[in-house]
């Protein structure tokens, strides 16, 4: 899902970055039924079953809120998460024919959460959805008012995180490759697509490490407040982020024993 207007470059990227993902979690498993073909619709919704989601394989379906079309998804997009008392007043309509593929909702999660990677590429595409609405909102406010949110473009040697400072963000690196220090000790690398920085969110400490920028890089910044209240409200989405991090951890502490040897 989309804003639709135009675009910065950067967000472009992460568009197209985006719409890639389903598929990839798709793979393997089977569609519940044959693809549904439409033509042109009013009211998507109406005709499509509550307990099942779709892949978008033809066509663009735009989001109207009341008479305001403000969203738009497109071919390799994933129809029929938003489900809640906040999407009511959204209406999807198509201006043209539309082919969807077909699965049923409580598979499509058990098969995400089977896999850790999965799960971790579902996480990265909600995040990636935020960022991109808190970064479309940014642009429409007067620059005076403007957040952090968004996409953000460093060069090499810059300081992301810094050691001891509050958290207020997480962040995930879409381009670029970044490195972490512990009391200016190397102890660990923060690759593209790493999401960082989310420790201190949960446990409500300071930072425990400096992050800092080996090459260009362009980062996405989540609020902290947005990004835990999605971890809270699906805690399976909170398990893998968990996981990840404990790995992440264990990493950081064979380089803190390697060094500690060193020393000796």
């Amino acid at each position: 899902m989309y804003l639709l207007g135009e675009q910065s470059a950067l967000a472009d990227a992460m568009i197209n970055r985006l719409q890639n993902l389903p598929a990839q979690w798709l793979e393997g498993l089977l569609s519940c039924g044959s693809a549904i073909e439409l033509e042109a619709t009013d009211d998507l919704s109406a005709q499509l079953p509550d307990d099942q989601v779709f892949l978008l394989a033809e066509g663009v379906i735009n989001g109207f809120i009341g008479s305001r079309a403000l969203f738009y998804w497109q071919e390799g997009d994933l129809i029929g998460l938003q489900q809640s008392d906040a999407w009511a007043d959204c209406r999807l309509r198509s201006d043209g024919p539309l082919r969807l593929l077909p699965y049923r909702r409580s598979d499509v999660f058990q098969h995400l959460f089977a896999d850790a990677s999965r799960a971790e590429q579902f996480l990265e595409y909600l995040l990636g959805q935020m960022a991109l609405l808190a970064h479309a909102v940014a642009e429409l406010k007067p620059r005076e008012f403007r957040s952090t949110n968004g996409f953000k473009r460093v060069e090499a040697g810059e300081t992301l995180i810094h050691q001891g400072d509050p958290a207020d963000h997480v962040f995930v690196i879409i381009e670029g490759h970044a490195e972490a220090f512990v009391d200016g000790h190397k102890v660990g690398e923060v690759p593209k697509d790493e999401i960082f920085g989310a420790m201190a969110l949960f446990t409500g400490e300071p930072r425990n490490a400096t992050v800092i920028t080996r090459e260009p890089c362009t980062v996405m910044l989540i609020p902290g407040d947005q990004f835990l209240s999605m971890t809270s409200s699906n805690p399976k989405i909170a398990h893998s982020l968990i996981a990840s991090m404990a790995r992440r951890i264990g990493q950081m502490n064979q380089q803190i024993a390697r060094l500690t040897a060193d020393k000796g």
